[in-house]
């Protein structure tokens, strides 16, 4: 079987890749011939755990390609994926240039069946715009019945676990509007679902909808926490108590009850803005949704305030370690991080910024230049700091050494962002520690 993935993003490249791995024959497209010719000579774009190697192993064997012309194969394959980026209009709205930019290369080349995938994040009512952009070019040339199927498959992949979650999926979500589209998706997906069938087929505009309302939910969960956070700060309780008395509700689980310093990342922000968007497009305000958001516009800041609270507002000329700069860790992405929001705070008070992140400093350094110095390791950030502030909780900043950060530190204070430290741990080694979501720690 052979298909075609367009855009060689996060997305594009995840799913291509992992489609390759199962024998599938697949043709990665992009526009960008820089990138397509470093894809070819085995370099990787994005930080993702497993995925380089998995792209030059089925590169190599003749199963993953790579081009810039869809048109070239595009009559030699089933089904065309597209995968291009939809990113936010200045409107907050999902910016759809480029997914109707494919729909439209198609019906300009388009000589028999295909069946067209949208895989990217895209509003209710997408598929159906792209159904007539392919269309109106296969009109224009005088092709008017031949036949093409639409169909939306949203992507569910968390970065950092994007592989497992592609091969061994939670569920597949698929829209369709015909039988023969139906099974093309499930040979597609048969190697991925053999041990356990997890195919669920909506209608399209249903399938629009899973994406974002599932991503809207877990956005929700991560606000909701974060306000009973800055609540139990006020009336002295503890938001990790908390958490453990609500998450062992079986009608509310554990997950994503985790209160921090706000969510980042390519999907969270800008999903929740683009179906507030289309909501409104419909008339409809989605009241809790529009607090969500607020809340983690403002919980982004928190760090911030608990620095110049501890400082009385004497920030100018000191010096602050960042520990973890990605929105999450295992991922390189920068997009929306709290991180940044922090610096920037912290800069335009005068201070000094010393970072360091496993995997993200390239990234953060396209985005800030040289506003910050960049560390070899936590200590060497820690190196003369007036305070540690832990922003992303990788592996390797749960167990520092205190005694050596005690050394090289000029101060002894701690803010912990997401809650991974242990306060009596940090007095006895002579920290003061800030926490999220427990004002007996603040001291």
């Amino acid at each position: 079987m052979k298909i075609a993935i367009v855009g060689t993003g996060y997305v594009g490249l995840v799913t291509g890749t992992c489609f390759s791995e199962v024998g599938t024959d697949v043709y990665c497209i992009d526009v960008d011939a820089t990138k397509i010719e470093n894809l070819k000579k085995g370099i990787i774009p994005i930080y993702e755990p497993g995925l380089e190697d998995m792209v030059k192993k089925n590169y190599d064997a003749g199963r993953l390609h790579f081009s810039t012309d869809l048109s070239a194969i595009l009559n030699d394959v089933d089904v065309v994926f597209s995968a291009v980026g939809t990113p936010p209009d200045e409107d907050g709205s999902a910016d759809l240039k480029y997914v109707l930019d494919v729909a439209r290369t198609i019906g300009k080349n388009l000589n028999k069946y295909v069946l067209v995938v949208t895989k990217s994040t895209v509003p209710v009512g997408t598929a159906q715009l792209v159904k007539k952009a392919i269309q109106d070019e296969l009109d224009k040339r005088n092709m008017s019945d031949l036949k093409f199927d639409v169909a939306s498959n949203p992507e569910f992949l968390k970065e950092g676990a994007a592989l497992d979650d592609f091969m061994h999926p939670d569920r597949v979500v698929v829209g369709i509007e015909s039988e023969r589209a139906k099974e093309l998706m499930d040979k597609l997906y048969k190697p991925f679902t053999i041990n356990n069938y997890r195919m669920i087929y909506t209608d399209i505009p249903s399938a629009e909808m899973i994406k974002y309302a599932a991503n809207a939910m877990l956005a929700t969960r991560i606000s909701f926490m974060n306000d009973i956070a800055n609540l139990c700060e006020l009336v002295g309780a503890d938001v990790n108590k908390v958490r453990t008395g609500i998450g062992s509700d079986v009608r509310i689980g554990s997950k994503f009850l985790y209160a921090g310093c706000g969510y980042g990342g390519s999907c969270f922000p800008k999903d929740v803005k683009a179906l507030i968007k289309t909501a409104k497009k419909y008339g409809y305000d989605m009241k809790v949704l529009e607090a969500v958001e607020e809340v983690n516009e403002k919980q982004k800041n928190v760090l911030f305030e608990k620095i110049n609270k501890h400082f009385a507002g004497d920030i100018k000329g000191k010096t602050f370690a960042i520990w973890g700069l990605s929105f999450k860790p295992k991922t390189d992405d920068m997009r929306e991080a709290p991180s940044l929001v922090l610096i920037n705070h912290l800069l335009e008070a005068g201070a000094k910024v010393r970072v360091f992140d496993p995997i993200a400093m390239e990234e953060t350094h396209k985005r800030i230049g040289d506003s910050v110095h960049y560390s070899k390791d936590i200590y060497d950030s820690a190196l003369e700091a007036d305070a540690i502030v832990l922003v992303t909780e990788w592996n390797e900043f749960r167990l520092p050494s205190w005694s050596v950060v005690k050394k090289v530190a000029k101060g002894n204070v701690v803010f912990d962002g997401r809650n991974i430290y242990n306060k009596q741990e940090l007095n006895e080694a002579g920290f003061s520690y800030y926490s999220i979501g427990n004002a007996s720690t603040d001291r």
